[in-house]
């Protein structure tokens, strides 16, 4: 995979997030918090986002998103291989 292909994958990626935040903000303001890991002010911001203002967010270069996962034994009970 070349370096234009990784970039289009993680534009891909933000986008797909973005909207899918969006999506559980308005529906389930409190599962989304939980389920995404979003602050209070970070959900408001993104219920607020336009569509064009959420395409120009996810043509960034980085993930908007993190793994919250970043313990190896929880890695291992997910792959079950711990």
């Amino acid at each position: 995979m070349n370096n234009d292909q990784i970039l289009a994958e993680i534009r891909e990626t933000n986008l797909s997030y973005l909207m899918l935040a969006q999506s559980l903000i308005r529906s389930d303001r409190e599962q989304a918090l939980f389920r995404l890991g979003l602050s209070e002010s970070a959900a408001d911001l993104i219920n607020t986002l336009s569509p064009a203002q959420i395409l120009k967010i996810a043509s960034s270069n980085t993930l908007v998103c993190r793994m919250r996962i970043d313990d190896d034994l929880v890695w291992g009970l997910l792959t079950n291989h711990g």
